[in-house]
């Protein structure tokens, strides 16, 4: 038994295939069976109204929005040119840059990470007091800090240490010889 009247004929001249579940192209209103029903398939002469695409830049992953009748490829050349964020030719901002100050440890992280007792920027992996051999009171934050508090108590500083020692001397009412 047949049934004349059920279903369409697909609109792809070369196809005419009759279809009980026809796809109306939403761009050309032509009923088309399932092998024929995308844009390219039965090359829509509308296809430009529907399948619309917007261009990402290439750089930075953005999409850009073009107006109609507007060639993507200018208006993406455009971009990378003003508007970009990721131009090669701009400054990139440094992410790592916190260095460790255990010694010989030369890794960078992007978060500061202090260690509470001696107060000296280290990496994950030397963030605990035991990991980078803290002594409590000690400046392992930076080593010529250190070098230059050390070599201070040692030896005298000048004109300045004779300063302040001269300046202790007469608060303590003592006889400073010069």
């Amino acid at each position: 038994m047949e049934f004349p009247d059920l279903g369409k004929h697909c609109s792809e001249k070369t196809c005419k295939q009759l279809d009980f579940l026809p796809i109306k192209c939403d761009a050309c209103e032509q009923d088309f069976c399932k092998d024929h029903f995308t844009y390219a398939r039965h090359k829509c002469p509308f296809a430009f109204k529907k399948d619309v695409q917007v261009p990402v830049c290439p750089l930075c992953n953005v999409p850009i929005p073009i107006k109609k009748g507007a060639i993507p490829d200018v208006v993406v050349g455009e971009h990378m040119d003003r508007d970009c964020t990721n131009h090669p030719g701009k400054k990139k901002e440094k992410v790592f840059t916190y260095r460790c100050a255990k010694e010989g440890c030369r890794k960078k992280e992007m978060l500061q990470l202090a260690c509470v007792q001696c107060h000296g920027n280290f990496c994950i992996q030397h963030r605990h007091p035991l990991d980078h051999g803290c002594r409590a009171g000690s400046c392992a934050a930076s080593k010529a800090r250190c070098q230059a508090e050390k070599s201070s108590k040692s030896k005298p500083l000048g004109p300045l240490n004779a300063l302040s020692s001269s300046w202790l001397a007469q608060r303590l009412g003592w006889k400073v010889k010069h």
